[in-house]
């Protein structure tokens, strides 16, 4: 009994293999002929070549190594050919108006700062400079006036008080005396008038003669004038006094005065100093006439000629900063998870095929969909997800391109080695803070706007 079971196990384990084409007592296929007359072939061959076989392992050793050499180096490696030069044009205008007289540059020329690009007609700023210096030489001597009229004014002031002041202690003494000779005529006038009293009594009587009487009515009469004469003198004396009270008054207005003066000295010294700046202004002026690069460059799009009339901030030329040029490369946002600023690239250019050593300055703030004219809108309608690019920026190291070749808008493959720590590539470079690393989820505000969610 256990002898059938252990063959029915080994019959079990035994793999079941296609009966070949004897074993069903057939020809065989000419595809299973030619078959094995290769495997024959084969196993003839290693027999006569035993170290075949050893070649064929070292050569699938290499193609192994090879391979592994080729990932890594890709695994570590970021490039794209989305990629251009770029820099710094800036259009040069003209900051005045005026009638171009002479135009010293032609189009892809080299300037150094300071060259003179523009020469306008300079005689109608000469004039204005002219009247400008006139208009500034009158304003400093009304300015001048007005500073030495200050201290005279005080001083004329001061006195002016103490001479009403003593003006009005005359006045008021001549009042005193005016009224003491009132008195007195009044005294004079009532002895007077009593004498002529007595005198008619007397002349109706007889007693007296008539010469005698008309000598008593004359002085009465000689008395009352002189009574009036002291009153109308007392009035006068008061008169006085009140005018003399008057000028003090005036005269102790003296600081207002002097305050007044003042403020027409501090006017005259802001007209000078706002002729001053029309002086300077007309200066200024002066020197636009004379068109001048604010850099060392490569003059491009000329849009002027000699006798050409032009206007205050109108476009003459495009200058090119070629000391400056750097690489704008657009990398997908899968790209990025490694790279930050500071690591190392190698930049292609297509122009000349050549090969020119850079870093990563920076990252862009947003994406390149962000910063079009229509962004993309993904609130409504269907939404198809679309790999994002962001700008990067790429600095060229400095000392190889000292011919400067490279012009923007040139096309190049940048490739940035992302096999440093974004830490250490900041220590070394003391660039900016790096992105987070890759093996840390980054959170949604560190994600740069318009990419899309890994």
């Amino acid at each position: 009994m256990p002898e059938p079971t252990d063959v029915k196990n080994e019959t079990e384990e035994r793999p079941i293999s296609a009966p070949s084409a004897t074993e069903e007592g057939r020809e065989p296929w000419p595809e299973e002929a030619e078959s094995a007359s290769k495997r024959e072939r084969m196993g003839s061959y290693f027999r006569e070549h035993p170290h075949a076989r050893w070649i064929l392992l070292l050569i699938v050793l290499v193609a192994v190594a090879l391979g592994g050499y080729v990932w890594h180096y890709y695994s570590i490696r970021e490039g794209t050919d989305d990629a251009q030069i770029d820099g710094h044009i800036v259009p040069v205008s003209a900051r005045v108006s005026g009638t171009v007289i002479s135009v010293n540059v032609d189009d892809n020329q080299q300037v150094e700062r300071g060259s003179v690009l523009v020469q306008l007609d300079p005689k109608d700023y000469q004039v204005a400079l002219q009247r400008a210096q006139a208009e500034l030489a009158s304003a400093q001597a009304a300015a001048i006036a007005a500073r030495t009229s200050v201290p005279i004014t005080h001083t004329t002031t001061g006195s002016n008080l103490s001479t009403a002041q003593a003006a009005l202690d005359v006045a008021q003494k001549e009042v005193q005396v005016a009224q003491a000779r009132v008195r007195e005529s009044e005294a004079h006038y009532n002895r007077v008038a009593a004498d002529l009293k007595r005198a008619q009594i007397l002349i109706s009587k007889d007693e007296i003669s008539r010469q005698q009487y008309d000598a008593a009515v004359a002085t009465e009469a000689s008395a009352r004038a002189a009574v009036d004469a002291a009153h109308a003198a007392e009035a006068s004396a008061q008169s006085r006094v009140a005018q003399a009270t008057a000028g003090v008054r005036s005269a102790t207005t003296g600081p207002q005065q002097v305050l007044v003066m003042q403020s027409r000295a501090a006017e005259a010294d802001a007209a000078a100093r706002r002729a001053q700046a029309a002086v300077e202004a007309a200066e200024l002026n002066l020197q636009y006439t004379t068109v001048r690069a604010p850099f060392a460059g490569v003059v491009s799009k000329r849009s002027v000629e000699p006798g050409q009339v032009i206007s205050a901030g109108q476009p003459l030329f495009a200058l090119v900063d070629l000391e400056n040029v750097y690489v704008i490369a657009n990398f997908k946002e899968t790209q990025l998870h490694q790279m930050c600023p500071g690591q190392p690239v190698n930049i292609h250019v297509d122009a000349y095929n050549r090969d020119y050593r850079g870093h990563v300055e920076s990252l862009s703030g947003a994406t390149g969909a962000r910063f079009s004219l229509l962004p993309p809108e993904n609130a409504t309608g269907n939404y198809v997800k679309v790999v994002q690019r962001l700008p990067i920026k790429i600095v060229f190291e400095p000392g190889q391109d000292p011919q400067h070749r490279l012009r923007p808008g040139l096309s190049v493959e940048p490739t940035v080695s992302v096999d440093q720590a974004c830490r250490q590539v900041k220590d070394q470079s003391n660039g900016p803070a790096p992105l987070p690393p890759s093996t840390v989820a980054p959170a949604p505000a560190d994600r740069a706007p318009g990419a899309s969610p890994k």
